[in-house]
Formats: structure tokens, C-alpha cells, sequence
């Protein structure tokens, strides 16, 4: 009966014990495909201008980030360009230019295209499932290029699977925004207990054993203003699932 328990408890920690050793392994995989968003105008300085976090898939030139991300107007006279950042060594970036080919405001997901030589892709997840209660990971750049272009990776734990539209407590809290997204229609978006950062959005979340992409980090849930997100960050993360990036990748280019 004793050695009978000893092979079930043995047994129950297995999996959680391979996901832990799988990760180092699989954040390495992860890295080279993942840059920074940004905009860049050679006679501004700092010339480069960060704005988020993306990642490749498909061929290796396509690039998936936060719609939010995406600067609404660019400096056309003064050669102000869009692109992704890619780090070096030390604190050297370089940029490559980029072209927006499909937005998903709904979502709050965009497809950049790049040329050139192709980066190393992500593999997505072929469907959605995951469960409240597993273990996912994100990689990104948290502050930017505040800390020098360094990806971090955070462990996160889908704690709940919710409605994208948050509660309001009373009909002062329904702002255009909330009532906009109340119209639309509904789909479901992941809670993560992992803590993200403004930077991060646009993140590949994954899973630990294989690096398959199950969703795009997307916002954090902020205590207060938006300038509380580095000091006082909630812990809160949400996640758009993967489905919604293969829809946008259909897209007519």
C-alpha cells in the first residue's frame, strides 16, 4: 500500500517537473523570434521609438502584434517609417522596415510584412485548447527599451477564461468605450495571473513543453492610471487566443 502511494505521488509530479525542465529549452527557441514594434525617423532622436512587442509566424516575414500598438499616423514628410527592432549586443538595436497589411481593431491584433532575409517562426497552437488552471508562459520586452532590448519571459497561469467587455459597477462607469465594446460581438478572452507590462503587448503567450502559441498578451488589467503600471503593477494579464490570429493571417494581403 506504502509503495503503491509512493508511485502515485511520483507519477502526479512528473508532468509539472517536465514542463519546469522543458522551459529554459524552449525560451531559447522562443527569443530569436521575438522583436520590438517601433517606429523609426532619422533625424528624431532617439531616432527609434518603441511601441510594443511582436513576434514572426508563417514564413518567417510575417509579424503579429497588438493593434494598439501600431501608431495611427506616421510622419510621412520627414521619412518616419514602420518597422521592428531587433537587439544586439550590448545596448545596440537594429530596425527593419515593416508594412502594415491587415488590422483586426476587434481584436486588437495587426499583421505587419517585412522583406528581406526571413526570422526564425513561431509555431501556433492548431487549436484552442487550453484550461483554466494550466501552465503558459509570454515573452517580450516589459519596458521597452527602457532596460536595453533584453526579452524577458514571464510564467503565467490561465486563471480565468472571461468576456472581453469588463463589469461596470453603475451606469457612470458605461464610457463610449464600454458601450462600443457592449454592441460588438462577444468573444472570449484569457486571465492570466502572470504580471505584464505596457511593453509586452503584442507578446507571444505559450505553452512551456513545445513554445506553441495559444495567445497574444494584450493589455494589463491596471490599478489606477497608466503611469502606476511599472510601480504598482496588478498582476492581472490578459491574452487574445491564437484563433484570432490565424483569421487575421487569412486575410487578403
Amino acid at each position: 500500500m506504502l509503495l503503491h502511494s509512493l508511485v502515485l505521488a511520483v507519477a502526479a509530479t512528473v508532468p509539472g517537473a517536465a514542463r519546469a525542465q522543458n522551459l529554459p529549452r524552449t525560451v531559447a527557441q522562443i527569443k530569436p523570434s521575438v522583436v520590438g514594434v517601433g517606429t523609426l525617423l532619422k533625424t528624431r532622436q532617439p531616432a527609434v521609438v518603441f511601441v510594443g512587442t511582436g513576434f514572426a509566424v508563417g514564413d518567417g516575414l510575417s509579424i503579429i502584434t497588438n493593434a494598439h500598438a501600431i501608431p495611427k499616423q506616421l510622419d510621412t514628410a520627414r521619412k518616419e517609417e514602420l518597422g521592428i527592432v531587433i537587439g544586439g549586443e550590448g545596448a545596440s538595436v537594429s530596425f527593419r522596415p515593416a508594412r502594415l497589411v491587415a488590422l483586426d481593431a476587434e481584436h486588437d491584433l495587426a499583421h505587419l510584412r517585412l522583406s528581406g532575409a526571413p526570422l526564425a517562426p513561431l509555431a501556433l497552437a492548431a487549436d484552442d485548447s487550453v484550461a483554466e488552471g494550466q501552465e503558459l508562459a509570454f515573452t517580450g520586452y516589459p519596458l521597452g527599451m527602457r532596460l536595453g532590448l533584453h526579452a524577458a519571459t514571464h510564467r503565467a497561469l490561465l486563471a480565468a477564461i472571461t468576456p472581453v467587455v469588463r463589469p461596470s459597477l453603475n451606469s457612470r462607469q458605461l464610457d463610449a468605450r464600454a458601450i462600443t465594446q457592449l454592441q460588438r460581438s462577444p468573444f472570449r478572452i484569457y486571465q492570466l495571473d502572470g504580471t505584464a507590462y505596457p511593453g509586452n503587448s503584442g507578446s507571444p503567450l505559450f505553452r512551456p513543453d513545445d513554445g506553441s502559441v495559444v495567445g497574444v498578451i494584450n493589455m494589463v488589467f491596471l490599478k489606477g492610471l497608466r503611469e502606476s503600471a511599472v510601480s504598482d503593477p496588478s498582476g492581472i494579464t490578459y491574452a487574445i487566443p491564437v484563433r484570432h490570429v490565424r483569421e487575421l493571417l487569412q486575410r487578403p494581403q
